[in-house]
């Protein structure tokens, strides 16, 4: 079975340990538990990997978070990836830290790149792994706060809480993502 799972996040060594790139974060511990390696593509730096019988394409769109549903549309056609086997991988403010959901459809809840998949694609019914990074942050301060770097306590624990998503996305690939909810949703 091949899977597109993609890793939202911007390009660029300002970006990078932001709370906004928790999806590459995700994506770079999934490739790296294998032993992969990415390689700059058309659209995305791109790892091809396997996880026992599953081929997973894993991309990090280079387009910048508002551009994501180019590079999504895009490796969705060139490796012919059904819909239902695509897993977005997102920051969300509205779950605490490290909290992780997966979902087999919903809305873009503000989010530009969700949004901008959702017009690529022409739908909203795609799965996707929600990655918690909290709201702890005052009025009007939200894209300071997601473009922030994580507390010390959150970098800390940070690290671990990747590598469940990591599995989470695994566990969507080999058995299903009614099982991986199951196994991860509020864990």
């Amino acid at each position: 079975m091949k899977y597109l799972i993609v890793g939202l996040g911007n390009i660029g060594p300002e970006y990078e340990a932001t709370r906004h790139n928790a999806g590459f974060m995700v994506a770079d511990a999934l490739v790296d538990s294998v032993s992969g390696t990415f390689s700059t593509e058309r659209y995305a730096d791109v790892a091809r990997i396997r996880v026992k019988n599953a081929q997973l394409t894993v991309i990090k769109p280079s387009t910048y978070m508002n551009l994501s549903g180019n590079a999504v549309r895009y490796w969705k056609e060139k490796e012919g990836v059904d819909i239902e086997r695509i897993l977005v991988i997102v920051d969300d403010i509205a779950l605490p830290f490290g909290a992780i959901r997966l979902k087999p459809s919903g809305s873009d809840a503000g989010h530009n790149g969700l949004k901008n998949i959702a017009q690529m694609l022409g739908t909203q019914a795609y799965p996707r792994l929600r990655f918690g990074i909290g709201n702890n942050f005052s009025r009007g301060a939200q894209v300071d706060y997601v473009l922030g770097m994580f507390t010390p306590e959150e970098a800390e624990a940070l690290g671990e809480r990747v590598k469940v998503a990591a599995e989470a996305v695994k566990t969507f690939c080999l058995a299903g993502l009614q099982t991986a909810m199951c196994q991860y949703n509020n864990k």
